[in-house]
């Protein structure tokens, strides 16, 4: 089995260069996953995507214990299926600000840069006030169908805070509040595969390998020549291996293969390929806290499960079915002193608590609070052959502060004449914490993760990034990554549109740069 190129990961930037680098007849490709097909309904239904947590269909990560989040061990789920995580996340499709990409710094990632990337990839149903967006592109990007009557409330309460309604999320600055566009088609999700791979399955040129959890690259002196999966088998790769695995996956399987930080790799019994320390380090994750609260009328997402919203969507593709929970959001700053956005707001018509795993007991309301640019940093490591995740979150003071100036944004959402009509009382587990204290012990008491972690193979001009600024691995030939985890920051946003963006952008910087 060999290929030209061999793509490990089938998930959001995966899928792209699967389909760009096989428009090329010329060339073979083989897309290798650890997990199956994309098939269950609650993938194709939007608002099924908590009910894939803890299944088959995800890696089911947990953390190491967080010492500044009570000890607590946080779940991490990410997509083990076609699609990847674009198959289980709540599609909300938000590039950032752009400073996000200036301030990496490198020379052909700027803002400008990489918008024409992100605008190739777009394929804009409904609004586009501006020409903000790509109307041509694979990536449907939407309206939602049937947003909940609450929602328009929750704007109407920003425009009486005095945010800034923001005719497109995602302009060149994304300060102000907005319905969220979604990654749907016609009321169903449309994933990265759904996107890219589907639409390149027939061509002879393009092999997917499903169910092959891959172990390590394999090596000929400092070249990837291909991997090694199912405990033997070898897919070889005649011009370069692409870790799209992640940012949790890519590192591990640098880190399994030989390329990391000496001691680690000896003290994991891994011989050592290429001794590159960064590997890993730097993860970088957007935290994120509440405020719950119930609904004074029975009209919220706890509904959704109804035969009535069954039969809406299966026979109209509308109802509440069609949600992505995440129905609106506003980006804020705490304060003057910042220069962008520091805390999203994320305004859910339901009671979205513990990642939607444990049952509503009521009909309640959530403004989600994210930390944007969290300044603690992070890492992936080994222990022996298992994965360590540490995000080391809230390490800094200064994402405390910020946690808990958010949470008092939250809190005035609640408090506006416009949301009076809906929202009640302080729904449990939230107890309404109302100092400074009070509030970060919330935090620390009961905040996850919003599935954003980036950063791990860093990109940088620099001789101690991860990846150059063509995504090739430092040290080694034949071999890059291409996923989120080469983000030097996060961007104050979500991360599957910039994913989409750096296999776009890669996908041409391979076809021009040619042998890795």
């Amino acid at each position: 089995m060999e290929y030209d190129y061999v793509i490990v990961g089938a998930g959001s930037a995966g899928c792209v260069l699967a389909n760009r680098l096989s428009a090329d007849s010329g060339v073979s490709v083989a897309l290798v996953e650890a997990g199956g097909q994309d098939d269950k309904l609650e993938i194709r239904m939007p608002a099924g995507f908590s009910k894939l947590f803890k299944t088959d269909y995800d890696w089911n990560y947990s953390t190491a214990k967080q010492a500044e989040l009570s000890g607590r061990e946080l779940y991490w789920p990410r997509g083990r299926v076609i699609g990847g995580s674009s198959s289980l996340n709540a599609q909300m499709w938000v590039r950032g600000h752009r400073r996000d990409y200036d301030q990496w710094g490198i020379p052909g990632w700027t803002y400008d840069d990489v918008l024409p990337y992100f605008t190739r990839a777009e394929h804009r149903v409904g609004s586009n006030q501006g020409g903000v967006y790509g109307t041509s592109g694979p990536q449907v990007i939407s309206e939602l169908r049937s947003p909940n009557v609450t929602t328009a409330a929750f704007l109407q309460a920003c425009q009486e805070l005095g945010y800034q309604r923001l005719p497109e999320l995602n302009g060149a600055s994304n300060e102000g509040y907005s319905p969220t566009p979604v990654t749907q088609n016609r009321g169903r999700r449309w994933s990265a595969a759904d996107a890219y791979l589907r639409p390149a399955l027939k061509r002879p040129n393009l092999t997917v390998i499903t169910g092959a959890t891959v172990d390590r690259v394999v090596f000929d002196g400092t070249r990837a020549i291909g991997i090694e999966h199912g405990g033997g088998a070898q897919v070889r790769a005649r011009r370069e291996v692409i870790l799209s695995a992640g940012a949790i996956g890519s590192p591990y399987l640098l880190m399994r293969s030989g390329v990391g930080a000496a001691d680690e790799l000896r003290d994991a019994g891994v011989e050592i390929v290429h001794e590159l320390p960064e590997v890993g380090k730097n993860l970088q994750d957007h935290l994120s806290s509440g405020v719950f609260v119930e609904c004074r009328q029975p009209v919220t997402l706890v509904k959704a499960e109804s035969i009535v919203q069954l039969f809406r969507y299966l026979v109209l593709r509308s109802g509440m079915l069609t949600t992505n929970v995440g129905e609106a959001v506003a980006f804020i700053r705490t304060s003057q002193e910042e220069p962008a956005p520091d805390i999203e707001l994320i305004y859910a018509p339901g009671p979205f608590i513990d990642h939607g795993l444990t049952p509503p007991t009521g009909h309640g309301l959530t403004v989600g609070v994210i930390l944007l640019q969290p300044e603690s940093r992070g890492r992936v490591g080994l222990n022996g052959r298992d994965v360590v995740i540490d995000p080391a979150y809230l390490s800094k003071e200064a994402d405390v502060k910020r946690m808990v100036a958010g949470l008092k944004a939250a809190k005035q959402v609640f408090a506006t004449k416009a949301m009076k009509q809906w929202a009640g009382p302080p729904m449990a587990p939230y107890s309404n914490p109302e100092s400074d204290e009070e509030l970060a012990q919330w935090v620390r008491d009961r905040a996850e993760t919003l599935y954003h972690p980036v950063g791990t193979c860093r990109m940088g001009t620099d001789a101690d990034s991860v990846v150059d600024p063509s995504l090739k691995v430092r040290g080694v030939e034949g071999l890059r990554v291409v996923d989120v985890s080469i983000m030097p920051t996060l961007n104050r946003g979500h991360t599957h549109a910039p994913a989409i963006m750096i296999g776009e952008k890669a996908s041409d910087l391979i076809a021009k740069g040619g042998v890795a």
